[in-house]
């Protein structure tokens, strides 16, 4: 009894589910036929006039535009460290003491040589003056022949070495000198002075810590003076932007630390040299010699903060958007509507696809490398920028001539003219589904989603 009765239900279930199928794809044939008939769904903006700047955004660090490191000359034990990290110091100020124990002993060693070499030169004078009196005599006697010519050549020889010797024990006085000057220049560098007024940004070294002098090798630094009151953002600008970057554009500054707050900036300097640095960010030794496949080429832009009336710390994260240029009353469109095509009216996409095919059609092979440049430089060349335009259920394929760019916005110099229907999306519809002639149709808003309970 029970089981024809599954049967039954199980048979009208099944028969409920073809239908419900059966009805869902009629529903979506006809949904489709209907779209199909109505083109292409798309959003339109229209060409309006308005003033336009161009931005070049990068990033980098809060820093001094002068910054002093204070790094010691001579080596030895620190005794005197008096400033520490956020001390404001005046020019003149004593900034490290180092042990000159050691540098006063070299004086004393020197003033010692000196006084050695000057006794030296006065004894080698004397032995000159009494060996010229005696060349003389026997010259007077050798004009009257009392004396023979070897005793003259002696005496003369005898001067003569007299004379080298003063010479050599003059310059062993100077040498001597020389190395005293040296070493009291050595004791004087023990005391090192703040070379100009600022704040200590930072303080790398302690009292009875031993320092490396600068010389063959890097020095210790001990301690940066900057002055805080004039600051600037340096920021990594790309190769493709730097040459839209000039000396003295205006900036406007974002700080990471002052999140509602912007600051205004000016360019002053460009850097002419790049630094190479990978996609991390890091510049390894294969980065820097250019063998990276994901080298990144920047330069370094300096930016002076304009305003003063808030303290800046070196080492806060900053975003610069640069103003590069102004153009005043222009045409635009959504920067989104403008895309490429070639010559056939195809997307770089499209042609690239068609020519391949044709290709290997023809020869039978893949491309080799060296037939994809070829394709791909030819095609770059073809290409030209263009909008659609909406007249009526229908838009048309214009080729345009393009300016400056915002965030948002992109200048038309020719090729549409204010109050003009242009195609803004989709992003799919632009680039590759829209062709000139193609059926549109305006794209309904979305109803917002109520997520209230």
């Amino acid at each position: 009894m029970n089981a024809p009765v599954r049967r039954s239900k199980l048979k009208i279930f099944l028969i409920v589910a073809t239908i419900v199928v059966v009805l869902g794809v009629v529903a979506a044939v006809i949904h489709h036929q209907q779209a199909a008939g109505k083109g292409e769904a798309v959003t339109t903006e229209r060409a309006e006039i308005r003033n336009i700047t161009q931005v070049v955004t990068a990033t980098g660090k809060i820093q001094p535009e002068i910054e002093v490191k204070i790094s010691p000359e001579v080596y030895g034990e620190i005794l005197e460290l008096p400033y520490r990290e956020g001390m404001r110091v005046k020019k003149g100020a004593l900034m490290v003491r180092i042990k000159p124990d050691l540098y006063q002993a070299q004086v004393d060693q020197q003033i010692a040589a000196v006084a050695s070499a000057r006794g030296a030169a006065v004894n080698n004078a004397a032995k000159v003056e009494k060996a010229e009196q005696d060349l003389k005599r026997y010259a007077d006697l050798h004009q009257r022949n009392l004396a023979s010519d070897s005793d003259y050549v002696s005496y003369k020889t005898a001067f003569d070495m007299a004379k080298a010797d003063l010479v050599s024990a003059q310059a062993n006085v100077e040498q001597a000198e020389g190395l005293l000057k040296q070493a009291k220049d050595s004791l004087s560098k023990t005391i090192i002075y703040a070379p100009m007024d600022g704040t200590v940004s930072s303080r790398s070294s302690e009292v009875g810590e031993r320092v490396v002098a600068t010389g063959q090798f890097t020095g210790t630094e001990i301690t940066r003076v900057a002055d805080l009151s004039n600051m600037e953002v340096q920021v990594n600008v790309n190769e493709n932007d730097v040459p839209n970057v000039k000396v003295g554009d205006h900036a406007v500054l974002s700080i990471d630390a002052y999140p509602d707050r912007k600051f205004n900036g000016v360019v002053k300097e460009i850097a002419s040299s790049a630094e190479n640095a990978g996609a991390s960010g890091s510049g390894s030794t294969s980065q820097a010699s250019g063998t990276s496949a994901d080298e990144v080429t920047n330069f370094l832009v300096r930016i002076r903060v304009s305003d003063r009336n808030i303290q800046l710390r070196p080492g806060m994260s900053a975003t610069a958007d640069i103003e590069t240029q102004t153009v005043t009353k222009a045409v635009t469109v959504p920067i989104q509507s403008v895309t490429e095509r070639d010559a056939q009216g195809r997307s770089g996409d499209e042609a690239r696809k068609q020519e391949e095919d044709a290709q290997k059609e023809k020869s039978g092979n893949e491309l080799t490398v060296t037939d994809e440049k070829a394709e791909t430089r030819r095609r770059r060349e073809e290409r030209h920028r263009v909008v659609f335009i909406k007249t009526g259920d229908k838009v048309r394929m214009q080729p345009v001539e393009t300016g400056i760019a915002d965030a948002t916005w992109i200048e038309v110099r020719s090729g549409v003219k204010v109050g003009d229907e242009v195609v803004s999306g989709t992003y799919a519809a632009i680039s590759r589904k829209l062709k000139d002639g193609s059926k549109v149709f305006i794209e309904p808003p979305k109803k917002p989603t109520d997520s209230t309970p």
